[in-house]
């Protein structure tokens, strides 16, 4: 009987201790610091993963998501809202300047040579500081070689637009098209700024706005340099990238090359295996030959003013694009980087494969060193092209300008190829054809410098109801 209360004693306090030591433990979850990041980095989880076991003292939730509806949608009504933020290069000056992003000078106002131009002169405004760059985006040229070989081009001596022009028309003799454009703004953005374009400026608090999109010399460029390629139907204006129709153009072949950011190889690979070993790439073209290029893509880190908790925040903004270990932990995951050593890392520059979502190596440019090519890309970036302090809006309203030039000529193609198919079958009754065309709004009825035109007077209107002082 006492041999059984003293177990029964034994047990009681043994409860109680694991009770208190489940207490305990509670308790200490509960004293850790909480905070929300809001990203779609593939590599975030392992990110926060790595973070967490340096600092054990905070807590991260993951909210994986993209696009700034969301993020606009929490600002505004006030609760939900995320403590770090992942905005692309392009919107980061837009909540810089409506006051929405922590000023973060006085903590990385020493790290300007660890991250390249680009890249540093992205997360700025005023000569302050409000994010740290994540990755990059410079522009090359990737283009599948064995199309390009069978139209007897060497695609790695393509050096200027001129030679670009000549090996499309090549391409087109074999029945592929050089590449595919049904009007993105970031691309057409992109362009702009590798031609020297510099259409929009603003002061340094970034109120006073200048839009000069039609009198700007390198958006003239460049906009009558893809105008002829898309009259004479050197481009595919029906694909939208990323569409399932683009990707299997890009598959078969019918599609040869894009201008992109460094990020593409780990799309590539996961979006196109079975074109492994095809594919190349080298610098952009230019108007002249010379080199440069620009951002396409690419994003920082942010702190929003709103958190309760920027201290823990910043840590983790500082762990993810400043620390060694969140760096390689993101660029092992296909991110493209932001900063100097890695680019500079001979491991990283040799690497002649790509990671397949079952982690198998795969020599996808066929044992080319690609980050060799992209890291000298990311050199090539020229500085002092600026974004508007309402890009997010900007880009929107391109598909509903400009975007209607590319849906003209698409339609002027289709018809003409209905004419092409006729003719070659001898019939000579073409009743019927352009009835597309007769139906379709003389307004929608541009060419891409209209378009132009209409969307620097939208974004006009558009600043100053929005408070800019517009000029």
């Amino acid at each position: 009987m006492r041999l059984k209360l003293v177990k029964r004693l034994v047990a009681v306090c043994c409860a109680g201790i694991m009770a208190a030591s489940a207490a305990a433990c509670g308790a200490s979850q509960d004293t850790r610091t909480e905070i929300t990041v809001w990203s779609w980095e593939p590599s975030m989880k392992s990110v926060i993963a790595g973070f967490e076991r340096e600092n054990p003292d905070i807590h991260v939730i993951w909210k994986n998501t993209s696009g700034y509806d969301k993020l606009n949608n929490a600002i505004q009504d006030g609760y939900g809202t995320p403590d770090v933020v992942q905005l692309e290069y392009y919107a980061l000056r837009q909540y810089a300047v409506s006051s929405q992003l922590v000023d973060i000078t006085d903590r990385a106002d020493n790290y300007q040579d660890f991250f390249t131009p680009g890249t540093w002169s992205s997360v700025q405004l005023n000569g302050r500081i409000y994010g740290l760059p994540m990755d990059s985006g410079p522009m090359a040229f990737f283009y599948n070689e064995d199309v390009f070989e069978q139209a007897g081009v060497d695609a790695s001596k393509i050096r200027t637009w001129d030679d670009y022009y000549e090996a499309a028309k090549k391409l087109k003799e074999i029945g592929v098209y050089i590449t595919a454009d049904s009007g993105d703004a970031s691309f057409y953005d992109a362009m702009i700024w590798l031609a020297g374009g510099r259409p929009f400026s603003a002061s340094n608090d970034g109120k006073n706005v200048s839009i000069n999109l039609t009198d700007d010399s390198g958006t003239r460029r460049f906009t009558e340099f893809w105008q002829k390629m898309i009259d004479e139907g050197l481009v595919n204006t029906s694909l939208s990238t990323w569409s399932d129709g683009w990707k299997e153009a890009v598959g078969n072949g019918t599609v040869a090359s894009m201008f992109s950011g460094a990020w593409m190889p780990s799309l590539l690979m996961s979006d196109l295996p079975g074109t492994a070993g095809l594919w190349r790439v080298s610098q952009m073209p230019t108007p002249d030959g010379k080199a440069a290029t620009a951002e396409n893509g690419g994003s920082a880190l942010a702190v929003l003013q709103r958190s309760r908790k920027p201290e823990a925040s910043y840590r983790f903004i500082e762990y993810a694009c400043h620390e060694a270990d969140g760096i390689k932990t993101r660029v092992d995951g296909g991110a493209f980087p932001a900063d100097n050593d890695t680019l500079s890392d001979a491991e990283f520059l040799s690497k002649t494969t790509v990671t397949d979502d079952r982690g198998i190596e795969v020599p996808y440019f066929g044992g080319q060193e690609y980050n060799r090519v992209l890291s000298q890309a990311a050199e090539n970036v020229t500085t002092g092209y600026q974004y508007l302090p309402f890009e997010v809006y900007a880009r929107s309203d391109f598909r509903s300008t400009v975007g209607k030039a590319y849906k003209w000529a698409t339609l002027l193609r289709r018809e003409q190829d209905r004419l092409n198919i006729i003719a070659a079958g001898g019939e000579t009754d073409a009743s019927g054809i352009g009835d597309a065309l007769k139906n379709t709004d003389s307004s929608d009825r541009l060419k891409l410098k209209s378009g132009i035109a209409l969307w620097q007077k939208d974004l006009k209107e558009y600043g100053n109801n929005q408070g800019f002082t517009i000029q």
